[in-house]
């Protein structure tokens, strides 16, 4: 595999000034809970997530925009693509390829760390 990113907390004061427009669905690893560490600076939601670095499995698979099997497909991924899993239940990890994304849902089943 190659190198995997490394992220930090940012240091010092973050300044917040106005609102920001949510990212389109898809986008910027930006949900009303949670964002990407990457993201500290730009956005204010009440946590932000160092990602778990995974990997798709063996075979390719569907990054999507809800966690259901019918929702919309935002990218496919090939196996062996990098996923920084930011947020994760039994079912589904969500979080993104990186914190320009693109970001949305995949199943636990088909990464490997």
């Amino acid at each position: 595999m190659t190198d995997q990113p490394r992220y930090t907390a940012p240091e010092g004061q973050l300044p917040l000034s106005g609102p920001v427009t949510p990212p389109e669905q898809g986008g910027l690893p930006v949900r009303g809970d949670l964002a990407h560490i990457a993201l500290a600076g730009t956005h204010f939601v009440a946590h932000y997530a160092i990602p778990d670095i995974k990997h798709v499995g063996s075979a390719d698979a569907a990054l999507l925009g809800a966690p259901s099997d019918d929702a919309e497909v935002v990218v496919e991924l090939k196996s062996g693509s990098m996923f920084e899993a930011l947020d994760m239940t039994s079912e589904w990890a969500w979080g993104c390829c990186g914190p320009d994304g693109p970001t949305g849902y995949i199943r636990r089943s088909v990464l490997a760390s």
